[in-house]
């Protein structure tokens, strides 16, 4: 979570306005929180540090999709076999460090 609070920072000096929710459980899913800030933003990012695939990212899609369409931007491991190493090399590897989220959604919303 601190992380993307980092890079919700460094977006705010950028003149991005990002909204950071902590969705601590996939299920249940707080479906409120979630359907209210896309309609105040317009698109979301979600981001975790595991697979994609089946997770956070995904349980939004399809929230989302069936509730209110909302481009989203989906940031964590993708499909590949996951390794053993210091944490903060590994946040970096995968871009999950503030800098490399930040950098992902500047990526999607230019």
């Amino acid at each position: 979570m601190s992380e993307a609070l980092d890079a919700a920072k460094k977006l705010q000096e950028d003149g991005v306005d990002a909204e950071v929710i902590n969705i601590h459980t996939i299920k249940p899913l707080d479906e409120e929180i979630i359907l209210e800030s896309a309609g105040k933003t317009g698109k979301v990012v979600t981001v975790e540090e595991h697979s994609i695939i089946g997770g956070l990212g995904s349980a939004v899609s399809e929230l989302l999709s069936e509730k209110l369409p909302t481009p989203v931007k989906r940031i964590g491991i993708y499909d590949t076999y996951g390794e053993s190493g210091p944490a903060l090399e590994l946040l970096k590897k995968y871009k999950l460090d503030a800098d490399g989220i930040y950098e992902q959604i500047k990526e999607y919303l230019d």
